[in-house]
């Protein structure tokens, strides 16, 4: 069997001197300062450009809200609320209804709303409303008024003029045949109320109030319970007893000759 002769090649690279770095062909083999300078490593950095962005950005901004702000001005001017229709009034003036509204000339039609029409609710005549816009200059106010349902003889001694929720109403142009209400003790005002509604039908003239109870006095005749349930469960019978003064009690009626 024949044995090749050694590699005699493979020894001597084997054996070979690495370069130092003070040998000068080292250093002529690296990247000379100039190469390193005029290289890719000295473009601009990548942020650059966002700096460039963030330093425009707050005059888009302005520029914006300047536009923004002449389209609101300019929708004001143009769309100014023209005409106002009011229904549903008797004892307040149209005029006044537009004054408590605030559906003046000068206000802009498209900012018009809930928030500027709760002036009506100011008045104690107007007990709601409604309030509708038409494009592109008209606001059609409806209103429901309080109506006067007695005159309300209070324990300082001033008579007021109240509605079925018991508003004290302005006392001008208070109708002379509205019913009496008047007491002594706690104020029983909502109650009092409440037998008069129940009642009304009778031509109540008055209704009395005290701890012990209520007396109605009616066109003919009169009721007295000391009870607001109970006179609500029998107040039917006092048609069944025309021209008569009626007890009633929580069992039952007392008719008195």
């Amino acid at each position: 069997m024949t044995v090749p002769p050694p590699d005699r090649s493979s020894g001597r690279r084997g054996n070979r001197r690495k370069p130092s770095s003070s040998d000068p062909a080292a250093q002529a083999e690296g990247p000379s300062p100039t190469d390193q300078e005029t290289g890719p490593a000295a473009s601009p950095p990548d942020h650059a450009p966002s700096r460039t962005r963030r330093r425009r950005l707050p005059w888009a901004l302005i520029l914006g809200g300047l536009t923004l702000a002449g389209a609101l001005v300019a929708s004001w001017v143009l769309l100014p609320i023209r005409q106002v229709t009011v229904g549903g009034n008797e004892r307040l003036k149209a005029a006044q209804i537009r004054q408590l509204a605030g559906a003046t000339p000068e206000f802009g039609w498209l900012y018009y709303g809930s928030w500027r029409a709760r002036g009506l609710l100011n008045s104690p005549w107007i007990q709601s409303a409604v309030v509708t816009r038409r494009f592109p200059d008209q606001v059609t106010i409806q209103v429901t008024e309080r109506q006067p349902v007695a005159l309300w003889k209070r324990t300082d001694r001033e008579t007021v003029m109240v509605a079925a929720d018991g508003t004290v109403l302005p006392q001008a142009g208070a109708p002379a045949t509205l019913p009496v209400i008047q007491g002594w003790g706690p104020t029983r005002l909502p109650d009092a109320l409440t037998v008069l509604r129940a009642l009304g039908q009778y031509n109540v003239k008055s209704v009395m109030y005290s701890p012990s109870g209520f007396k109605v006095k009616l066109a003919a005749g009169s009721v007295w319970s000391g009870d607001v349930q109970a006179l609500l469960k029998y107040a039917g019978s006092i048609s069944m007893y025309p021209d008569k003064n009626i007890n009633i009690y929580p069992w039952g009626v007392s008719v008195q000759e």
